[in-house]
């Protein structure tokens, strides 16, 4: 416990100290969601389905199931299955990752986005790659 002669030293000296929180505390899944959707994706965490499915070596990530139109997302040229591995330089391993890289980025107006598009059926064999994808946020 601080004493009293301890505080008022600290406030002498002109040093306030008081907890900072940010707001990587206080990210969560429903936040990510939303601020997802801001930027015109509907996505979703890679779960051993979506991973057996799109057929990656890991369940990490966050896959795009839907992209709305003439979004940011839209406009950057992001698509329907890809996988969402950077935002901005920073690792998206699972909703708070990307939750918190686009609460960072968006205010920015210019950001990367690097995705991970698996090969399709029409790829013919051709394997899957990453794209980088960037983003101008338009002003009204």
């Amino acid at each position: 416990m601080i004493g009293r002669s301890a505080i008022l030293a600290i406030c002498i000296s002109g040093f306030v100290w008081a907890p900072v929180l940010s707001s990587a505390e206080d990210m969560t899944e429903d936040r990510a969601y939303v601020l997802a959707e801001e930027f015109g994706l509907d996505v979703g965490e890679v779960d051993e389905e979506i991973k057996e499915v799109l057929g990656l070596t890991k369940a990490e990530g966050v896959v795009v199931f839907g992209v709305i139109g003439s979004s940011p997302a839209d406009r950057a040229g992001i698509k329907v299955k890809a996988v969402i591995k950077e935002v901005d330089g920073k690792d998206i391993r699972n909703m708070l990752d990307l939750g918190k890289a686009l609460e960072k980025a968006m205010p920015t107006q210019n950001f990367s986005v690097a995705t991970f598009e698996p090969a399709g059926i029409d790829d013919q064999g051709v394997g899957g790659g990453l794209n980088f994808h960037f983003v101008r946020v338009e002003k009204d």
